[in-house]
């Protein structure tokens, strides 16, 4: 009897778990790329830009997000999510700079 309650409930954790990974995927926000801030990565292989939300919960609102690949200003990217933010880049610090 205890088995077939542990199926029901594995049953239902798993729909459960499915409807969230659903609503996180189908979900994506426009953004529109405002300024290009600079190159990032042990190679320079990732652009940090900053970018205007244009729908969603979060609309109007400007972050800066790391993209992989080719991007120029005015460029549409589809954001899976809003909420988190790129850290800012930091000046090189060249040897003997504040010695």
């Amino acid at each position: 009897m205890g088995e077939k309650g542990q199926k029901a409930r594995d049953h239902t954790q798993q729909a459960e778990a499915n409807i969230k990974i659903e609503k996180t995927m189908s979900i994506a926000v426009p953004a529109v790329v405002e300024e290009v801030v600079g190159r990032t990565g042990f190679r320079g292989e990732i652009t940090q830009v900053k970018a205007h939300i244009l729908q969603g919960p979060e609309q109007g609102k400007s972050i800066r997000r790391n993209i992989k690949g080719p991007v120029r200003l005015k460029d549409i990217l589809m954001l899976r999510e809003t909420a988190i933010e790129a850290r800012r880049l930091r000046p090189k610090v060249m040897k003997g700079a504040f010695t």
